[in-house]
């Protein structure tokens, strides 16, 4: 006889963990998330990015996690929303510019999400199940799931909307092959005809309901590959990694449930100038567990330029400094942008200063070149 788990028990399970709420799917195709993914992947809204969209029906089929899954137990676990309010933090002309930080990594919620996910799976691994956990995991489209499990709506914004707990959340799976009883119901729309996160959006990523223009989307932008878009560097402000502005903006947010068991926050601003000053090793060691595009270093220089040239002090001499440091980089993509963050404060003698070859060196795509062209700066010799 087949044993049938009730929620319930998985569900005490995982809020004495740490979990803030559970539920319980199966494991058939969701083919509405995959007609959705396929839908935007062909209009090139994807921007270059995987994830779901490098296999969508493999992402929204549970079944193929592994053969003889039938049920997929989803956990949120709730984090601290920042403390400040939007656009706050940006301060022209401030003597130290800071970078901010996306709230979802400023503390260590997946390692807790995770914690919870295995007294799950250890509860029915006893029981003579088998389990796997999946978070963060392109093989399965997890706001999809948690949608089909009840645990909320897909918004405005894309993201799953809570009722109690609202967006800031981060999800996770155990797909197991035990059948799970539930009695759960996929939760209505509540967004209805509030516009905020679209309509404050400071790129327009949002214009369609539910549909993200990665091309447009500064959270993304921020993790892809090359030079930083020129069109959205002064949107980016003081944003060092990630943005939160369609979750400050929803309302859903300004009723959600107080955090009471998150885990302790690291910084939510970044020195500019001590990132720019300091060794690749360093910087990966303190921020490796970011995604940055090749695990490359020079992406995190490349943004943070984007931000002293936003937010940084003219009258500062140590933004002559690092820039000056920044202009004879080994790597074009950081001298590009190093270029874009000193005319932006003005400062065209240090670009002057350099010399034409080394400016220009190494740089196979021409992006050096292309920023100064941008700029009218005239290639004639030394630059200037």
């Amino acid at each position: 006889m087949v044993r049938v788990l009730n929620l319930e028990d998985l569900k005490q399970i995982g809020l004495r963990a740490g979990l803030d709420d559970v539920a319980v799917t199966g494991t058939e195709p969701i083919l509405e998330a995959r007609q959705a993914i396929e839908e935007r992947k062909a209009r090139g809204l994807h921007a270059g990015m995987t994830f779901t969209f490098g296999n969508p029906e493999r992402a929204t089929d549970p079944s193929l996690l592994f053969e003889g899954a039938q049920s997929v137990v989803v956990a949120l676990r709730r984090y601290a929303p920042p403390a400040a309010p939007l656009n706050e933090t940006l301060e022209p002309n401030q003597k130290t510019p800071k970078g901010t930080v996306a709230a979802y990594v400023r503390s260590e919620e997946y390692g807790s999400l995770r914690k919870g996910l295995e007294a799950i799976a250890e509860h029915l691994t006893l029981l003579g199940a088998r389990t796997e956990i999946v978070m963060d995991d392109n093989r399965l489209a997890d706001r999809a799931v948690a949608t089909q499990a009840g645990l909320g709506w897909l918004g405005r914004n894309t993201m799953l909307l809570h009722p109690e707990l609202g967006s800031w959340t981060v999800i996770g799976s155990v797909v197991t092959d035990m059948p799970i009883k539930s009695e759960s119901h996929r939760v209505d729309d509540g967004c209805g005809s509030c516009r905020r996160c679209s309509e404050d959006c400071p790129t327009g990523a949002l214009d369609e309901f539910g549909v993200l223009d990665a091309n447009k989307c500064l959270a993304w932008l921020l993790q892809a590959k090359g030079i930083f878009p020129r069109a959205y560097r002064v949107a980016l402000g003081d944003r060092l990694y990630g943005c939160d502005d369609c979750q400050v903006l929803c309302p859903i947010n300004d009723s959600a449930l107080d955090v009471s068991q998150a885990s302790p926050g690291a910084e939510s601003h970044v020195d500019i100038v001590k990132l720019l000053d300091s060794p690749d090793e360093e910087l990966m060691e303190k921020f490796g567990h970011w995604y940055i595009p090749r695990r490359q270093p020079s992406y995190l220089r490349r943004n943070a330029l984007v931000v002293l040239g936003n937010s940084g002090n003219r009258d500062d001499p140590a933004i002559d400094r690092v820039l000056s440091k920044c202009l004879n980089s080994d790597e074009a993509l950081v001298r590009s942008h190093a270029v874009w963050a000193a005319l932006r404060l003005d400062k065209k003698h240090l670009v002057a200063e350099q010399h034409r070859t080394s400016l220009l060196r190494d740089d196979p795509e021409g992006i050096v070149f292309a920023e100064l062209q941008e700029w009218g700066m005239s290639m004639d010799g030394d630059v200037g």
